[in-house]
Order: structure tokens, then sequence, then C-alpha cells
């Protein structure tokens, strides 16, 4: 997290029957960063993780008022302790975890506030399990938690090309009923905005369909009546767009040296493609926000839970992009 006069991140560890703590501990011991960083989890899950995965590393515990951030540095991990009742370390993902997971983004939350801390990561959550079909997904959870409901963009980011998807965790069968004018005016905002801010540039942004080849065989089809319309205004208040594209050719290596962003309509039509191009190498972020929320892009991994196999990259690319 990033105060007013410092920079601190705090990290809830997500679900605990994860690689996350796995993938933290590597990301710690191969990276020193600047700015201190908090964690929020069980302090003896933590510990026996640690043991069992061949780690050492000295704990800080601190409390949950704690203030004076600059005593804090990177040489033990800075810990906020929270209860996790387990049988064993390495356990299978059920809905036990689940008041550990909201206990802990309650807390993370209220903790940044009272801090006024505007920098936030959270560990993979198993979405089945801990939202048990209230919320589509951790972005509109935490979005309905900080009040901005259907005003967050989920931005999956790399140096390279980032892909932000219109309509996220929703049924295929949903989407075309979830597609607007105002949604993609809000999505190019929030991302040019975003680029803006963090890197001095305007993004080029390209606009897919939502039907195969951007056609139908029917009147009023979505690219006719909203995606289209929603382009030609957007061009109109100078946004660097184009579209809309077919999703079959957009991430055609031709298309891609010339756009920042590709936004599609729906989750898997721009997160299969950026996966298959940089699989871990990056990072999702929610904009919108009242503080930037970052987590690595892939879950939690449980098949590889206790085997000491899990790459850390996506996870280290959200610290340095914080780090920045």
């Amino acid at each position: 997290l990033v105060g007013s006069e410092m920079c601190i991140r705090d990290r809830p560890a997500g679900e605990p029957n994860s690689v996350f703590l796995e993938i933290f501990f590597k990301s710690i011991l191969t990276h020193r960063y600047k700015s201190p960083l908090i964690i929020i989890a069980s302090k003896k899950l933590l510990e026996q993780q640690m043991k069992k995965l061949g780690f050492f590393f000295e704990i800080n515990t601190i409390n949950k008022s704690f203030k004076e951030f600059n005593l804090l540095d990177n040489k033990k991990i800075n810990l906020i302790d929270i209860e996790y009742k387990f049988n064993s370390c390495f356990e299978k993902i059920s809905s036990r975890s689940n008041n550990y997971i909201k206990n802990s983004f309650e807390l993370a939350l209220k903790f940044i506030k009272q801090n006024k801390l505007s920098k936030f990561i959270n560990g993979p959550i198993s979405k089945k399990s801990f939202l048990n079909g209230k919320t589509l997904g951790i972005t509109e959870y935490l979005a309905k938690k900080t009040n901005q409901t259907n005003k967050v963009v989920m931005l999956i980011f790399n140096d390279k090309l980032s892909v932000s998807p219109l309509t996220t965790h929703l049924a295929l069968k949903d989407v075309h009923k979830k597609i607007s004018k105002q949604k993609i005016y809000q999505h190019v905002e929030l991302i040019t905005k975003f680029y803006k801010k963090k890197f001095n540039k305007k993004p080029k942004i390209a606009i897919t369909g939502l039907n195969p080849h951007c056609e139908s065989n029917f009147k009023n089809s979505e690219e006719e009546t909203i995606i289209m319309p929603a382009i030609k205004q957007l061009k109109l208040k100078k946004f660097n767009v184009n579209g809309p594209f077919p999703a079959d050719t957009i991430f055609n290596k031709l298309h891609l040296k010339n756009y920042d962003v590709v936004i599609g309509m729906y989750h898997d039509q721009v997160l299969s493609p950026m996966k298959a191009l940089f699989n871990f190498d990056a990072i999702n972020i929610t904009l919108g926000l009242p503080f930037i929320r970052i987590s690595p892009d892939h879950g939690p991994n449980t098949s590889m839970l206790g085997k000491n196999l899990s790459d850390p990259k996506s996870l280290i690319n959200a610290l340095k992009f914080l780090d920045n």
C-alpha cells in the first residue's frame, strides 16, 4: 500500500490452501523490494508451510492498529496474524476457509482506510468456494465492499500488451445482456486515465466485436447497435480507439504491435490468448477502486500444493509494479 508519505503494501494471503505462501516466500527470497510489505495471514499456517517447504524468514508480528510504518523494512516478514484453524498445512480447498478469507479482506480494507493507504495485493481465491455464486469474482467483491459496484475495470497487464474483458466471470449465455455503450465508455476512460497517470502516455486501444468475424446473420447485431456507435463517440472525444476487430485475428502479431490494450466483450475472449502469449507473465489490476488492487494472474493451483514447484513470476511482477 502507498501512504501519503511512504510506500507500504498490504497483502491478504488469500486462500490458505493454495500456493500463495510458497510463491510469496520465493518472491521475497529472490527480490529485494524498496517498500515494506505487510502480509495478513495465519502465523501458524505461515510457519508450518515455511518449514515444510524449506524456507526460513524471521517474522515481525504487528497488530491491526499498527501505525509506525517508518519502523518497517523487509528484513523480516511483517505479519498481521489472523486466526485460522486447520488440520494440516496443506489441505484441500473447502468452505472451512471462507471466514478466514472474509476476515482477512475486511481487516485489510479497514487497515487501508484507517491509514490512508492505496496499494493492495491479494493472493488467489477459489471463487467457487468463497463467493459461492453470490458475486461474480473478487473484482466485483471488492467493488461492492468499497461502494464502487459497476464502476470498476479488470485489466490484465503486461508491458507488451494488456487485455480487459468488458464482462468478467459471467456465463457466456448472459454476456450479450451486459454489453452497453456506457460500459465501453467507462472501460476506455479508466484504462486511458491509468496509462496517463502511470506511464504518461495515451494508450492505443483495440476493441473486439462479440460475434464471430464481427458479423451475424440477423439484424441489429451488437456490433451495429452498441459497439460501433460507442467507438465512434469515443473517437469524437479524442480517445485513441479502433474497432471492432474480429477476436480470431486481433491477436495476430501484425495487429498487436499497433496496440497497448485489447478490450474484449467477455472473459475468455481476451484472457485465453493473453495466457497463451505470456503464460504467467502478467498481473491482474483492478481500476476504479479507492486504491490500486493487484493480484497474481493465476488461481490457487491446488494440484501443486506442497510440491515447491510453483512459478512466482506473476507475484514478483505485481510487487515490482507497485515498487516503482
